[in-house]
């Protein structure tokens, strides 16, 4: 028969032992945070893409110049590379989106998911000015993530970059995480000399972004993909390893290209103004008694055109587009491929006609002549 006095230690240890389990599983939740939980979630989808592309050079850097490769005849010399990146599948039928530089001049494309398997991916599209490509990975029921609101964002809050960084994702077939806040939304950087690339309405985050992130996706806490990873700035250049400022395209604009490249094979960019202009001086301003000589004067309208719509009319000088100065037709069209406008787009013209200013509204036409 157990005493009074064994049955009070028995109990006392019970309660010790239920202390230790409750503490252990306290310990363990606590681990566990929205950022580890937006990770587990999204890991699945998230892709290692490695490609064969072909790189072109010379022999001798004095044929670089383009002035001089006119003049005396060079060896091109051809070799097949290969490079990494990352990127994100999109739905369960295989549709990945990336970065247009991830397979630019690719030969072979693969796609490694987490735990090893491997794809041949085919290359829908791909656009060079948005940065974007959007690939399809033979199968079905594929893991895929969650799309959020990439006009929904507030600066501070956590994201976390998912992708292949220095093809780590080879080492244990899983993606790289790294954590951060979104530093900063609406970053235009316009048109990239180097390169003829377009980026507009960038997110800024502190999350680490090195060489491979580059066409993964960046996640918010509750793990939506809210932006595609795209680039870092890093002293001179947007090559080297990361410093903690990286730019990503917003989730929204990725799937509205995705959409274009899946339906169409190639983004339409044709368009028409129907107007000719000219770039004013103080001869042409002297001449029509105006007391600026900035700005595009209209020459012609064509009829049942965009600008004949609009209400346009010879002799006009057009000030600003879209609030952007403007001397030229090539400034005019800066201001349409910087905002990567199409047909149906309308844009938003200052004129000045008989001494006053007003403004109007021009929708882009349809054109076969871009």
């Amino acid at each position: 028969m157990i005493n009074k006095n064994k049955l009070i230690i028995i109990g006392f240890s019970l309660l010790f032992l239920t202390s230790i389990i409750h503490s252990q599983d306290s310990i363990y939740n606590s681990r566990h945070s929205a950022i580890t939980r937006a990770i587990e979630k999204v890991s699945p989808a998230v892709a290692s893409i490695n490609v064969i592309q072909i790189r072109e050079y010379t022999t001798n850097s004095f044929f670089n110049d383009p002035f001089f490769r006119q003049l005396f005849p060079y060896e091109l010399h051809r070799e097949r590379v290969k490079s990494t990146g990352s990127g994100v599948v999109i739905s369960p039928d295989g549709y990945v989106i990336t970065n247009h530089h991830v397979i630019e001049n690719e030969l072979e494309t693969v796609v490694t998911l987490p735990g090893g398997n491997e794809y041949k991916a085919d290359i829908i599209g791909s656009d060079k000015l948005t940065d974007l490509a959007l690939l399809k990975l033979e199968g079905s029921n594929f893991p895929y993530a969650d799309i959020g609101d990439s006009d929904d964002l507030i600066i501070g809050e956590w994201v976390v970059a998912l992708g292949n960084p220095f093809g780590l994702f080879d080492v244990n077939d899983e993606p790289t995480a790294t954590a951060g806040i979104i530093s900063a939304v609406d970053m235009d950087f316009g048109t990239m000399e180097s390169s003829g690339r377009v980026y507009q309405d960038m997110i800024q985050t502190d999350a680490a972004i090195n060489p491979g992130n580059s066409g993964g996706p960046l996640v918010n806490s509750v793990g939506e993909v809210i932006a595609i990873n795209t680039f870092i700035f890093s002293g001179s250049n947007y090559s080297e390893g990361s410093i903690g400022i990286g730019f990503a395209i917003p989730i929204k604009k990725a799937q509205a290209i995705a959409a274009e490249l899946q339906n169409y094979g190639r983004i339409d960019r044709t368009y028409s103004t129907g107007i000719q202009v000219q770039p004013m001086n103080e001869r042409i301003a002297n001449y029509l008694k105006i007391p600026f000589s900035n700005g595009a004067i209209v020459v012609d309208v064509d009829r049942n055109s965009a600008a004949e719509n609009a209400g346009i009319k010879s002799a006009d000088i057009i000030v600003s587009v879209n609030s952007i100065k403007v001397n030229s037709a090539l400034d005019i069209k800066d201001v349409i491929v910087t905002n990567d406008l199409r047909s149906g787009d309308k844009l938003r013209l200052r004129i000045y006609r008989d001494g006053k200013y007003q403004n109007v509204i021009l929708k882009l036409a349809r054109s076969n002549g871009g």
